[in-house]
């Protein structure tokens, strides 16, 4: 499509010759005589630059330009003036003017101006595109409960500085829940950085969050920073936090205490000013426990503890899930326009997912490359091998007058459960951790029940 020029300019031959000059090379032209006409034309015909004159009768050209610049910040204007001053071209650049010309004008100068600020639109809708989808890519996407409760959590501790521990089984969307934190931060416009332990060796992990100092190892050439350094000022997300090699974590321990770090081979103390979010789908009590982690760095991550919900607990959100997937792999793609029927979002919401968002992501993608068609059926489903185990409703017999005998609703349903939480103890031979796993709670949440049923974890086989 050609680039739509807007010409105002009192001079009748200036408009006709610009018009001339510029239709030849393939743009569309428009002109006014007015800054009044110019204005009205911009509100109806959304050019693609300006050329504006600076006398002009009625409203002057720099009023123009700043009512232009109100109404569409990134349209590119270029002012031009028979009687040009330094000080006209100063207070038209102040106002936001792309480039200013003299009378009379060549040609190419002419052609040279509106090319390189249509280039600079272009330019800047491009960025605004990836903006977008880039935004688009870490949107929190669902209406349940789950999700609900998790966007107030988020809400509350982003007002603030503290530290927040998420945990999730993998595939959750951890790493959302850090970027929606720092996103409602006052750092929302500083560096988001993100580290993930478990993808780095453990000789390279400590290099990678503090740097190093030039001849500190073996391709250390020249000094570098690490990503403390590279978060300064926002926010730092350490994701899969129990997967750090314990000399790493008593140097990040130390970062968090006293606000600085060294690189490593240096002996200089640099300050940095970092909002530190973790992440991880490990029970870091448990690891400390066993010696993996330090206790002491688990309290001083866990100021507030957020944990993402797995996909089967929030399975009203699966459609959503779906459509926002598939809209964004067709887009991404430059795919023809498609959508789910209801009955395969029925069929995908039955299903257990268990590498919950991550799984359902990438089988949306498959299914948005590989269906023909504008729909997506329950056979394109089974044709791209989508599915598998499937949540099924559980069996329970809802005895009323079991209910009645305990007592009512409340005592009843705090003795069944009591039972379910000593069936399971039982079936993980009194490991409070593979307990928790199979009633999916947190195992801090065990814990809790444990002692106010006042149970044991060293139940023999019957249970007492």
């Amino acid at each position: 499509m050609s680039a739509r020029i807007l010409i105002i300019d009192d001079e009748r031959n200036i408009r006709r010759t610009f018009k001339m000059v510029l239709e030849a090379e393939g743009m569309s032209v428009e002109a006014a005589e007015t800054g009044e006409e110019g204005l009205q034309i911009v509100k109806t015909s959304a050019p693609d630059l300006v050329v504006l004159d600076v006398r002009l009768p009625g409203i002057d050209g720099i009023e123009v330009l700043q009512q232009l610049r109100s109404m569409d910040a990134d349209l590119p204007v270029i002012m031009i003036s028979g009687h040009g001053t330094i000080s006209t071209a100063v207070e038209a650049t102040r106002f936001g003017a792309f480039d200013f010309l003299e009378k009379p004008l060549s040609k190419e100068r002419l052609l040279v101006a509106i090319r390189n600020g249509l280039d600079v639109r272009n330019l800047g809708r491009e960025v605004k595109v990836l903006r977008k989808r880039e935004s688009r890519r870490h949107l929190m996407v669902g209406e349940s409960d789950g999700i609900q409760i998790i966007r107030e959590q988020i809400k509350r501790v982003a007002a603030t500085n503290t530290r927040v521990l998420i945990t999730g089984e993998s595939g959750t969307g951890k790493e959302l829940v850090a970027r929606a934190i720092h996103e409602a931060s006052d750092r929302q416009g500083q560096v988001f950085v993100k580290v993930n332990c478990a993808a780095i060796p453990e000789e390279l992990i400590e290099s990678e969050l503090f740097g190093a100092v030039k001849g500190a190892f073996t391709g250390a050439t020249q000094t570098r920073d690490g990503k403390f350094l590279q978060a300064n000022g926002g926010t730092l997300f350490l994701d899969e936090i129990g997967d750090m090699s314990l000399k790493a974590q008593a140097k990040v321990l130390r970062a968090l205490q006293e606000g600085e770090i060294e690189r490593v081979g240096g002996n200089k103390t640099i300050a940095v000013d970092v909002r530190v979010l973790a992440a991880t789908n490990k029970d870091l009590m448990e690891e400390a426990a066993e010696g993996r982690f330090r206790e002491d760095l688990y309290y001083r991550l866990n100021v507030v503890p957020l944990q993402v919900p797995p996909l089967r607990k929030r399975r009203s959100d699966v459609p959503i899930l779906a459509e926002h997937f598939l809209s964004t792999y067709l887009d991404r793609n430059a795919l023809p326009q498609k959508g789910f029927t209801p009955e395969s979002l029925q069929k995908m919401q039955s299903f257990a997912w268990p590498g919950n968002i991550r799984e359902l992501g990438n089988a949306v993608e498959r299914l948005a490359i590989m269906c023909g068609g504008d729909s997506i059926g329950v056979d394109d489903l089974t044709a791209c091998g989508i599915g598998g185990q499937t949540i099924k409703p559980s069996e329970v017999s809802y005895d009323l007058a079991s209910v009645s005998a305990a007592g009512g609703l409340v005592p009843a349903r705090q003795e069944f459960e009591k039972g379910l939480v000593k069936a399971a103890l039982n079936e993980a031979e009194g490991n409070v951790s593979k307990a928790a796993r199979l009633l999916n709670i947190d195992r801090t949440n065990l814990h809790k029940k444990i002692q106010t049923y006042g149970l044991s974890p060293k139940l023999d086989q019957d249970g007492e």
